[in-house]
């Protein structure tokens, strides 16, 4: 564990410091430093958790840009809370973000220049795109309409379900489609949240991304329906002969 420990304390540490840059040139406000601490500490935690699991000695060189990525979405987070009781500077958020979602383009290049992509690092590049969805559509909901919310919680909604349906816990083959519909829903939501497209526009933009997020779903649930395991049912039958019947598993 010793080994492990830097990186997420490294990550704990800034996310503190970029809290308190925000307190200091927007103000940010109790809920904000509330949910942003929360928010940064259960970050760091799970990646301490995953870094013990995978046996792995470090942070690797696109898992220092992904935990970067993190600790600036935890401060889009801490706006976003700030934001229901106070007014928030969309400009600092939006300017968050942006960055978020560029160094989630560099994460996976860096990965590949260097040769250190790993389970570990793709578990937690797709958990920080999931939480920043999320926390877009929570910020955006409130000027769109709560309907908003089912892009933010289609991820997590997909995660209890296969913890519920054993036959959709297989493994999904990985899809670049994947990543560009994730891609996709943070771009829209950024657009909305920045305000600078007409209301109809906004309208359109977000129906059609989660009519992709929708299909992207919708594709990964039919292989896991597709690909799921059957077991053979034997009835018995008189004169010893028996009657085998394939179901479902």
């Amino acid at each position: 564990m010793r080994a492990v420990q830097p990186g997420p304390m490294i990550g704990l540490i800034s996310q503190f410091a970029l809290l308190g840059a925000l307190a200091g040139t927007v103000g940010l406000g109790g809920p904000g430093w509330a949910v942003g601490i929360a928010s940064g500490v259960i970050t760091n935690v799970a990646l301490a958790r995953g870094l013990a699991r995978h046996g792995a000695a470090g942070l690797g060189p696109a898992d220092r840009v992904t935990l970067t990525r993190a600790t600036l979405v935890c401060g889009v987070a801490a706006l976003t809370a700030d934001s229901f009781s106070r007014p928030t500077p969309v400009s600092t958020l939006v300017a968050l973000t942006v960055v978020a979602l560029v160094l989630d383009a560099v994460d996976g290049w860096v990965a590949r220049r260097t040769k250190t992509a790993s389970p570990l690092g793709a578990r937690s590049d797709m958990e920080v795109d999931a939480f920043l969805i999320l926390v877009l559509s929570v910020y955006v909901a409130r000027s769109t309409g709560t309907w908003v919310l089912a892009i933010g919680a289609a991820r997590y909604a997909f995660v209890v379900v296969r913890r519920l349906l054993p036959w959709m816990r297989g493994t999904v083959p990985p899809r670049q489609w994947c990543k560009v519909v994730a891609a996709t829903q943070g771009v829209v939501l950024t657009v909305v949240a920045a305000d600078i497209l007409p209301r109809h526009w906004e309208y359109a933009a977000l129906a059609a991304a989660l009519a992709l997020l929708a299909e992207s779903f919708g594709r990964e649930v039919w292989w896991l329906w597709s690909d799921r395991p059957v077991e053979p049912v034997v009835w018995p039958e008189p004169h010893g002969l028996a009657v085998v019947e394939v179901r479902d598993g």
